[in-house]
């Protein structure tokens, strides 16, 4: 092995084979690739793109599963399909609904995190992670791995905030985070531009089409909850850029890797306090 090989390592951010040395990546643009520290938090932080949004739709499912069987005393059973096995208001409020009632009366901020991991019926978890096993692909494709996570986390979260600020008193669901994944691809499709950019604008304005039709007949729908997660969406397309213009970046993965810690903690603290409060306080 010659002097050169030895020196060659694989740039911590893009992963392309590089010299030891190299001040600035020929690939990506970042600063000091053969830094140490940089290639530690790089491989620290790093996320599995094949198995993200398997994972997103196992923690859906899952937290419904548990709110079912915390509210299986109460719990709907009825033949109408939209309030099939609809978990008890109860119980959801317990693991991290959100909106004004716990936001204003119990101050859980945090619950903008939690409550896009909690559904209302059978139906309602099904028709979110169906959407978002054809839309999260594709946002992948476009976005990259860290930046889709930035983008279903702090999308679904302001979708969220908006429908607070608009007075929405109670609300759950994986459909704000979805929407912003749907934002950020009319972006990327208005952006790009050319036959495949216009295709997929028009493919995804159908998706807004039909969430506005759907949300102005069925009651109960947070309109506002989806508006505010397709504009934080087009926002968060915009600022993070997409990966034919701009390559992911270490400061993306610090990021993404925040929004998955952060995640879980809160859902972890939601559920255990869940199962604490119903099993040795009551």
């Amino acid at each position: 092995m010659t002097s050169s090989e030895r020196r060659s390592i694989l740039c911590p951010n893009c992963r392309r084979l590089i010299s030891f040395d190299e001040p600035v990546c020929p690939y990506c643009g970042i600063a000091r690739p053969g830094s140490w520290w940089k290639n530690s938090l790089m491989q620290a932080f790093s996320l599995n793109p094949d198995t993200i949004i398997r994972n997103l739709i196992i923690a859906n499912v899952v937290l419904y599963v548990i709110s079912i069987f915390l509210s299986r005393a109460s719990l709907n059973v009825s033949a109408n399909p939209l309030t099939l096995l609809s978990p008890s208001n109860n119980i959801l409020l317990l693991m991290g609904a959100t909106g004004t009632i716990p936001i204003e009366r119990l101050h859980r901020w945090w619950s903008l995190l939690s409550a896009g991991y909690l559904h209302a019926g059978i139906l309602h978890v099904f028709f979110n992670m169906t959407a978002l096993a054809q839309i999260g692909p594709l946002v992948l494709q476009e976005y990259g791995l860290y930046r889709m996570v930035i983008l279903y986390t702090l999308g679904g979260a302001s979708g969220f905030l908006i429908s607070f600020f608009a007075g929405v008193p109670f609300t759950i669901g994986a459909s704000a985070s979805i929407c912003a994944l749907i934002g950020s691809i009319l972006y990327y499709g208005k952006s790009r531009g050319g036959s495949y950019g216009q295709a997929l604008f028009k493919q995804l304005s159908g998706w807004v089409i039909g969430l506005g039709i759907f949300g102005l007949l069925i009651p109960g729908i947070n309109n506002w909850g989806h508006g505010g997660g397709l504009a934080a969406g087009i926002a968060l397309g915009f600022l993070l850029g997409y990966g034919e213009k701009k390559q992911e970046t270490y400061v993306h993965k610090l990021l993404a890797t925040a929004c998955v810690i952060i995640t879980v903690l809160i859902l972890l603290w939601a559920t255990a306090s869940t199962f604490y409060y119903l099993f040795f306080i009551e």
